[in-house]
């Protein structure tokens, strides 16, 4: 007798438990309870705490939405009212600067009217005196031309020449 290490007994194989047709009602009824019992869960547990979440993030994302609008029609009107004033200022600046140029050029007008008034008043004042010496010069070139027309007569001819006549000659060729 010849003693195994082995205590296992040999059994008949038979075909997988699931396929054993046998088994099928019990099965078909446990799957039927497993998916009604899944299902309900699902109806009435899992789905709505999925639909509230859906929901929940739809309504935080039109609200993201709506802020965003608001802050868009927010800096619209920002920028909006950051070209008027920019406008406006640009309009002043402008206005200012016609403003003082005019100013300016009545200023320059003025102080122009004024230095002709001057230069005038010595242009008059610098011919009056060009005429009065030129009068005085006049009087001493008629005296020197008498004087050298009478030099002259004299060393041509060798004989004085009579005054009132030279005096004549020098007076028409003056005029």
């Amino acid at each position: 007798m010849a003693t195994s290490a082995h205590t296992e007994v040999p059994h008949e194989k038979g075909p997988f438990p699931p396929f054993k047709s046998d088994d099928f009602p019990s099965q078909l009824i446990w799957l039927t309870l497993s998916f009604v019992v899944l299902y309900v869960l699902l109806a009435k547990v899992a789905l709505p705490r999925v639909a509230s979440i859906l929901e929940a993030r739809k309504r935080r994302i039109e609200g993201d939405l709506a802020d965003a609008a608001q802050a868009k029609a927010a800096s619209d009107e920002a920028i909006a009212a950051y070209e008027k004033s920019l406008a406006d200022a640009r309009a002043s600046a402008q206005a200012l600067a016609a403003k003082t140029h005019q100013e300016l050029a009545a200023q320059s007008e003025a102080r122009r009217k004024e230095l002709e008034a001057g230069l005038a008043g010595k242009l008059a004042d610098a011919e009056k005196q060009i005429a009065a010496t030129k009068a005085a010069a006049m009087k001493n070139v008629s005296g020197i031309a008498t004087e050298a027309a009478a030099s002259i007569v004299e060393r041509l001819t060798g004989a004085a020449p009579d005054k009132t006549a030279i005096e004549r000659a020098v007076a028409a060729s003056l005029n």
